[in-house]
């Protein structure tokens, strides 16, 4: 599985004169969001003239330089990583979307997905918007325009607020201002924090830390947070946040550990997943070893609470790069012993414990417990740190279809005996979350138990909250200290 999006916005007060400095921020903020998205990048800059850009296809390493991001001058600036899904890895497709109007200029990065996306792009093009790319970033920039047009910018995002329904987590230049948007049911992590000379606004805290920043907090559900170029700050609920849907895979797999995401560090919340899962399903065994990096912080917790000595069976190679490109199944089965190698005496003649994040479709589980079988393991006992993963995601993570997913069609004893492994254990979603710490109300469980937070044709939905939306009248606007 993998996340589609990380985004970041900077904006530096009153910088005289224009500085680089905001395109390195982002930079450096995006760098520390790579994990969410390896296929395209791009930052743009707004000096109070006219926005700079830089777009390009591959990891952040390889699309800046010092000499491009010297040029790239202003003082507010949004960024933007992305993992394509399938038949849109185009540079077109490459974000911040950008749109210069006759009432300025306005730039959007987007992590999320639009469950009335074709909806809403029927409508534009029937009114005769002419599309340029696939992506909701453009769908949300054309609605925001229209009502620029006629309102001021939160009213403006509010407007569209409620004609959009899914996840999104946006960051967002008008003009010279910076803002960040939490979609009403909180479903993807947007925080925001302090630097030196402003403020930033990132898909998670590690960003913040890396250029140096404060977290103040994570944006409620439904909250728009304004930061402008005087240094005012102000924050706008358009929702009363007694509903909240936060996707329960940023706990398990998605989030870097070292992130606090909704008041949690996501390391603390890996740990005691793993206390959970050894107390649901204990094993006699010699040691537990981890599927690295993810499993790391389960295995960690399962050992503690089993008293199994923690002992690494495999090794990542961290210089791999992506491997979807290679043609022949042979070559990709090649591919996992790339990305990881037996450590052979630490596996030999023993009993394993392996944790791993999850359990998608199965090929990979079963190469991975074959090879450490091949290395000379007596047993290996999978242990997974999530519950079955039963339906597809339709809100931002790009995950297989009902008839890829091996829970959807196998019981657990087929699942077991098609990884080939001696036991298998999953978390059940009580124990996931008491271990994350948050209310089962208050997260998305969707491919887990096929609930959804948003209707979605064809699927059951447990709250219509988009009635509820249009229904809040919110409290008097409030100025953040």
């Amino acid at each position: 599985m993998k996340e589609e999006c990380g985004v970041a916005g900077v904006i530096i007060h009153d910088p005289a004169p224009p500085t680089n400095i905001v395109a390195f921020k982002l930079y450096y903020a995006l760098y520390a969001l790579q994990h969410r998205g390896q296929d395209s990048t791009g930052i743009v800059v707004f000096d109070g003239t006219k926005p700079r850009s830089i777009k390009r296809m591959g990891l952040v390493s390889e699309a800046y330089s010092r000499d491009t991001l010297q040029d790239i001058v202003g003082y507010v600036g949004v960024g933007h990583v992305r993992n394509a899904t399938y038949g849109t890895q185009n540079i077109e497709n490459c974000q911040p979307f950008v749109l210069n109007f006759k009432g300025g200029t306005i730039a959007i990065s987007h992590n999320g997905n639009l469950v009335n996306s074709e909806e809403l792009r029927d409508e534009l093009e029937s009114e005769g918007r002419i599309f340029t790319t696939a992506l909701d970033a453009e769908i949300i920039g054309l609605l925001l325009v229209k009502e620029l047009l006629k309102s001021e910018p939160v009213d403006a995002l509010k407007s569209v607020m409620k004609r959009i329904l899914g996840s999104y987590a946006l960051t967002i230049m008008i003009n010279g201002d910076l803002y960040a948007v939490r979609d009403p049911i909180g479903n993807k992590p947007i925080c925001y924090g302090e630097i030196e000379g402003g403020y930033a606004a990132v898909s998670e805290s590690v960003a913040l830390d890396t250029i140096k920043g404060k977290l103040v907090r994570d944006l409620k559900p439904g909250e728009i947070m304004i930061f402008k170029k005087t240094g005012e700050v102000e924050s706008i609920m358009t929702t009363d946040d007694s509903f909240a849907a936060h996707c329960v895979f940023e706990y398990i797999y998605l989030a870097r550990p070292d992130s606090i995401i909704d008041g949690k560090l996501v390391y603390s919340a890996r740990e005691r997943i793993g206390n959970e899962l050894a107390r649901e399903h204990p094993a006699a065994a010699d040691i537990v070893s981890p599927v690295p990096d993810s499993g790391i912080a389960a295995a960690i917790g399962y050992s503690r609470e089993s008293e199994i000595k923690y002992l690494e069976g495999l090794m990542k190679n961290r210089y791999i790069g992506r491997t979807f490109i290679l043609p022949h199944q042979e070559m990709r089965e090649m591919a996992v012993r790339l990305k990881m190698n037996t450590i052979g005496e630490n596996l030999k003649d023993k009993s394993v414990v392996l944790v791993d994040d999850s359990v998608v479709r199965g090929t990979t589980s079963r190469r991975i417990v074959d090879m450490i079988k091949d290395a000379g393991a007596k047993e290996v006992h999978l242990r997974v740190a999530s519950p079955p993963i039963i339906a597809p995601c339709y809100l931002g993570i790009d995950m297989p279809t009902r008839a890829e997913l091996i829970a959807t069609h196998k019981t657990i004893e087929g699942i077991c005996a098609a990884v080939n492994a001696d036991t298998i254990g999953y978390l059940s979603a009580e124990g996931l979350v008491k271990a994350i710490g948050i209310d089962k109300s208050r997260l998305c469980l969707g491919c887990i138990n096929e609930l959804y937070p948003v209707p979605i044709p064809g699927e059951k939905c447990y709250c219509d909250k988009q009635s509820k939306m249009n229904d809040f009248v919110p409290e008097e606007e409030k100025k953040v200290e």
